[in-house]
């Protein structure tokens, strides 16, 4: 297969990665601005002709303008995919990335609520068919574990199953795994489900639907749950993804199962479902501090 050495080559590799590797969207995009760089610092040139010495000024350049050390990470692999990508095609000899380093990403723990947050969060009588809707879509991130775009992707009837106590969903890769359902989410989507109608227009299949019928947005949800974690006096600012973090950190707290926490969680590597054991150590160190009548001084 021939390439195109022009930004015409960056549109196949992307379209391969979107249907053959299965990359989400918001993976696509992401790789198409981290491209775009690469594109820029060719000024013009073609894109074989950049060479590791460029490549790595274009680092630094992006290490200066203080872009986060996980986003210039994320940049250099984009680009040495798509270096790959043409070395694969004959298109370059070498990968001129292949060697190059991104600056070390400090450690940072993922923030989960604590059990009695998540508790004054989840535990407020809805009032309304809108705060019913949020309720469920709360408690199913809680007790579920759900990732926001697998949450918002959700029809009815789809993969929700209230008899079995199961929710089926296709994350990261298109791969599809089901995740059991908590009592207190079943019945807050029954709650939901008995007010939908009312919201549904012309056979929209969503599960979660606004005011105007339509599919809620990412956006909405993410805004709608802050909201509700500022009236109800959590006293931090609570995204999906914390919840999603919530899930994993209590669950493993409670089983001690990591490789059923991966499986939960969808994650293709038991490495990324390790950080929460880091958790996991800092509410026991919690208790510790707490409960040991040697742990502080008098």
């Amino acid at each position: 297969m021939s390439v195109s050495l022009d930004a015409g080559s960056v549109e196949q590799f992307l379209a391969e990665l979107a249907i053959q590797r299965r990359a989400s969207p918001h993976t696509v995009d992401a790789y198409r601005r981290d491209l775009t760089r690469l594109t820029a610092l060719a000024a013009g040139a073609d894109l074989a002709s950049l060479q590791t010495p460029q490549l790595r000024r274009g680092l630094m350049q992006l290490h200066a303008q203080e872009l986060a050390p996980r986003s210039i990470a994320r940049t250099l692999s984009a680009w040495r995919s798509y270096y790959a990508w043409l070395a694969r095609r004959g298109a370059v000899a070498l990968n001129p990335a292949d060697g190059l380093r991104a600056p070390k990403r400090p450690r940072t723990l993922p923030k989960a609520l604590g059990i009695d947050q998540a508790a004054a969060l989840l535990d407020v009588r809805a009032e309304g068919p809108l705060q019913v809707r949020d309720a469920a879509i709360f408690e199913l991130f809680y007790s579920s574990g759900l990732r926001l775009s697998e949450l918002v992707s959700l029809d009815w009837p789809g993969g929700l199953d209230l008899a079995s106590g199961e929710v089926t969903v296709t994350g990261k890769r298109q791969k599809t795994r089901k995740i059991p359902l908590g009592d207190k989410a079943a019945a807050a989507l029954r709650a939901w489900l008995a007010l939908r109608p009312q919201f549904e227009r012309g056979g929209q299949v969503a599960l979660f639907l606004g005011r105007n019928g339509t599919r809620l947005t990412p956006r909405q949800v993410q805004s709608r749950l802050a909201q509700w974690a500022r009236q109800q006096g959590v006293g931090v600012h609570v995204h999906p993804h914390m919840l999603r973090h919530s899930f994993a950190s209590h669950v493993l707290q409670s089983s001690g199962d990591l490789r059923a926490v991966q499986e939960m969680l969808g994650h293709a590597s038991i490495a990324a479902t390790q950080i929460y054991t880091h958790l996991d150590f800092q509410h026991l160190a919690k208790i510790y501090d707490s409960a040991h009548p040697r742990a502080k001084s008098k």
